[in-house]
C-alpha cells in the first residue's frame, strides 16, 4: 500500500512538473489548446505564494511543483543516494566542492561531502539574511513612508522609512515593488496643506532611520557601475532598482525627494527648497526645484526618534505602506536583488539594537545576521559575513549551515522564512534558473521540480534549495564550489540536483 501511495504521489508530482514545463514551452504539449504560462514570481503578485498553474480541465488549478514536508514518499537511504551521485560527484568541476543533501521532512543528512568546510557562499548568503530579517519583521509587517509637519508652518518632513520600492506614481495594491505610491502620498499631503491654507513649503527629508554607508569597501569597484548592486538607502523608487548593466542612482533618496517635490508642485504646492536631514551632518542646503534631482548637500540635524518616525506632536499629513517585508524578501530571492537584501538587513539590525546603540555598517550587519541564525539553534561556528547579500569575497559559510536554514524554512516554524523561500527560482522556469536544467532542448530531471538560490562570484559558485525526488519526497541540498569556471560549475551542480530528482534511492 505504501508503495502504491508513493507511486501515485510521484506520478502526480511528475504530471504537475510536466505541465509546468509544457506551459513554458520547454516540452511538447499534446493538446492544441494550451493553458496560459504560469505567472513566475515577479514584482507584482498580490500574495507572494507559489504561482498557480491553470489546468486544461474547468475550474481546477494546482501549485507549481514544490514538495511538502508532509509528503508520503519514503526518504532515500544514504547508501542509495551515494550510489546515485557516484557518477556525478567525480566531475572535474566538483573537484573542490562541498555537497550536502538531507531529507526535508526529518532533517536527516543523507549525503555529506565536506559539508563543514568554510567556503565563499556568494548569493546563497541571502538565505541566511532572510532567516535573520524574519526574526525582526513578523507576518504581515510593512514599511511606512510618511510626511509630517515640520518645526514651522511652511516646513513638511518626508521621513525615510525603509521602503526602497516606492512607485513614482500611484501605488499598486497587488504589487510588491510599487505597492506604495508617491503620488498617493502627494495627494494626501497636498490636501492637508490646502485645507490649512499652506501654498509654499520647504521639503525636509529625515534620514535618521537606519543610516549607513551606501556601498561596502569589500565589494568590487565596478559593482555599482555594472548594476550588480545599487546604493543602499532607506528610500528609493521601484523604477530605479539596479539591475545587470542597469545601474541605479548614486543618491536614491535625493532622486525620490525630487520626484515627490515635483508631485507636490503638480498639485499646487510650491516647494521652495529641499533640505536633507542626515544624522551627524550639517552643511549647506539642497536646491529645491521641483523638476530636477536635488543637488547640493544636506542641512540641519536629524529629527525624529531612533526608529526614524516622528516623536509625539507633529501632525502626520500623509502616509503609505509597502508590501509586507516577507514578500520583499521573496522578491529579493527571485531577482537575487543585492540592494534590496542589504536594505532589509540594515533596518532589521537597526530595529533590533537597543536605542542609540545601533551600528549599521555592512560588516556589523553581516555579523548580526550570523548572530540571528545562531539564535535559531543553528550551528554557526566559524561562519563569517562581511555583508548581507553575498557580494563580499570575505564571507565564509558551510554547505551544512545552508541546509540547516532551508530545513528550518520548510518545517513551518519560521513563517517569514517560508514565504521568502517561495521566491527561490524554479529550475528551468524562472529567475536565475530560467535558462538552466535544459540540455539540447530537453528538460533535465529536476526541471520544474527544484527551487534554488544561485550564487556566483569569480571562482566561487553555489546552489542551495529543494527538490522533489521520484518518490515525491522533498529533499534540501547545498553545493559550494571553488576554483572551477562558472559555466562548468553551474552545469555540474545542476547535474547533482537532477541526479537527486531522478532518484528514489531507497
Amino acid at each position: 500500500m505504501r508503495r502504491l501511495t508513493a507511486a501515485l504521489t510521484a506520478g502526480a508530482v511528475l504530471a504537475v512538473g510536466y505541465l509546468g514545463l509544457d506551459t513554458a514551452d520547454l516540452v511538447p504539449g499534446l493538446l492544441t489548446t494550451r493553458p496560459l504560462p504560469p505567472p513566475p514570481p515577479t514584482e507584482t503578485p498580490g500574495i507572494r505564494t507559489l504561482p498557480v498553474v491553470p489546468q486544461p480541465s474547468p475550474s481546477t488549478s494546482v501549485r507549481m511543483p514544490l514538495g511538502s514536508l508532509a509528503g508520503e514518499g519514503a526518504a532515500p537511504s544514504p547508501a542509495g543516494l551515494r550510489k546515485a551521485l557516484a557518477g556525478v560527484v567525480t566531475l572535474p568541476a566538483l573537484a573542490d566542492a562541498s555537497l550536502v543533501v538531507r531529507d526535508g521532512q526529518s532533517g536527516g543528512i543523507l549525503y555529506d561531502r565536506g559539508g563543514s568546510q568554510r567556503r565563499i557562499p556568494a548569493s546563497t548568503t541571502k538565505l541566511l539574511t532572510a532567516a535573520a530579517v524574519g526574526q525582526v519583521f513578523g507576518g504581515d509587517e510593512t514599511l511606512r513612508t510618511e510626511v509630517h509637519e515640520g518645526a514651522s508652518a511652511d516646513q513638511v518632513v518626508l521621513v525615510a522609512g525603509g521602503d526602497s520600492l516606492l512607485a513614482p506614481g500611484e501605488g499598486d495594491p497587488g504589487a510588491v515593488a510599487g505597492r506604495a505610491g508617491l503620488a498617493d502620498l502627494a495627494d494626501q499631503v497636498a490636501l492637508a496643506l490646502t485645507d490649512s491654507g499652506t501654498e509654499r513649503v520647504v521639503l525636509q527629508v529625515d534620514e535618521s532611520y537606519a543610516p549607513g554607508p551606501a556601498r561596502a569597501s569589500t565589494w568590487g569597484e565596478d559593482f555599482h557601475r555594472l548594476g550588480i548592486v545599487g546604493s543602499v538607502a532607506m528610500l528609493g523608487l521601484s523604477t530605479q532598482r539596479a539591475g545587470l548593466n542597469r545601474p541605479g542612482p548614486l543618491d536614491p533618496v535625493g532622486a525620490t525627494a525630487a520626484t515627490f517635490a515635483a508631485l507636490l508642485e503638480d498639485r499646487g504646492v510650491r516647494v521652495s527648497q529641499v533640505e536633507r536631514l542626515r544624522p551627524g551632518i550639517s552643511t549647506g542646503t539642497a536646491t529645491g526645484t521641483a523638476t530636477g534631482t536635488a543637488t547640493g548637500t544636506a542641512t540641519g540635524t536629524a529629527t525624529g526618534t531612533a526608529t526614524g518616525t516622528p516623536g509625539p506632536g507633529p501632525r502626520v499629513l500623509g502616509s503609505v505602506e509597502s508590501a509586507p517585508v516577507r514578500d520583499q524578501l521573496a522578491l529579493a530571492l527571485t531577482d537575487s536583488d543585492n540592494t534590496l537584501t542589504e536594505i532589509l538587513a540594515r533596518q532589521a539590525a537597526f530595529r533590533a539594537a537597543p536605542p542609540g546603540s545601533a551600528r549599521t555598517d555592512f560588516g556589523t550587519v553581516g555579523a548580526w545576521v550570523v548572530e540571528q541564525v545562531a539564535a535559531l539553534g543553528i550551528e554557526t561556528t566559524g561562519v563569517a559575513l562581511a555583508d548581507a547579500s553575498g557580494l563580499s569575497r570575505e564571507n565564509r559559510v558551510t554547505a551544512r549551515l545552508l541546509t540547516d536554514v532551508l530545513a528550518l524554512g520548510y518545517d513551518g516554524s519560521h513563517p517569514v522564512l517560508r514565504t521568502a523561500l517561495e521566491g527561490m527560482p524554479i529550475a528551468g522556469l524562472s529567475g536565475t534558473l530560467a535558462g538552466r536544467y535544459i540540455k539540447d532542448g530537453e528538460p533535465e530531471a529536476a526541471a520544474g521540480r527544484a527551487r534554488a538560490k544561485t550564487g556566483t562570484l569569480t571562482g566561487a559558485n553555489a546552489l542551495a534549495g529543494s527538490v522533489v525526488d521520484d518518490d515525491g519526497r522533498l529533499l534540501v541540498f547545498a553545493g559550494l564550489v571553488s576554483g572551477a569556471p562558472t559555466e562548468a560549475a553551474r552545469a555540474a551542480l545542476d547535474d547533482v540536483v537532477s541526479a537527486i530528482a531522478a532518484c528514489g534511492c531507497r
